[in-house]
């Protein structure tokens, strides 16, 4: 045998196999790409929510922006996207909590913020899951800001 042969089969002798990534990698390497996931979805939810948004007419385009901005402070955990083409925002089960509809892609005397059965707004026997929304004042932010906390919790 030739000094270059017994060299090759040495190393192989010497090597041990990889047995791969434990458990605990894998485990990890599929929470991170959920997480790539995730982000990935919620950027593309919010750049539709957005186009979507700059489609409306005003007053309803300036609210819907305003809108944006208090549920987003106040509830970044939610997915901004669209549901019935109207700017929504959904839970990590991707269930929509609550979302706002235009007054004029239903011709109607109001915009509308509403949860859905996903939020936590339960109050006794009976309580509001709908708001018309003429104007938005620091008053009314205030109100949906407190309503969007306690939606998520």
């Amino acid at each position: 045998m030739s000094t270059k042969t017994e060299t090759k089969k040495a190393a192989r002798n010497t090597t041990t196999k990889s047995k791969g990534f434990t458990a605990e990698e894998k485990a990890a390497m599929k929470e991170r790409a959920k997480e790539l996931k995730a982000e990935a979805a919620k950027a593309d939810g919010e750049s539709t929510l957005l186009a979507k948004i700059a489609e409306m007419k005003e007053p309803d385009r300036s609210m819907a922006k305003r809108l944006h901005a208090i549920v987003t402070a106040n509830a970044p955990s939610l997915a901004p996207k669209t549901w019935y083409g109207m700017p929504a925002y959904a839970n990590a089960d991707g269930k929509i909590v609550c979302f706002f509809q235009s007054a004029q892609k239903f011709e109607a005397r109001y915009a509308t913020f509403g949860f859905n059965d996903t939020a936590n707004l339960d109050e006794g026997h009976m309580w509001p899951t709908s708001f018309a929304l003429k104007e938005l004042t620091p008053a009314e932010e205030a109100k949906i800001g407190a309503l969007v906390k306690k939606a998520i919790r």
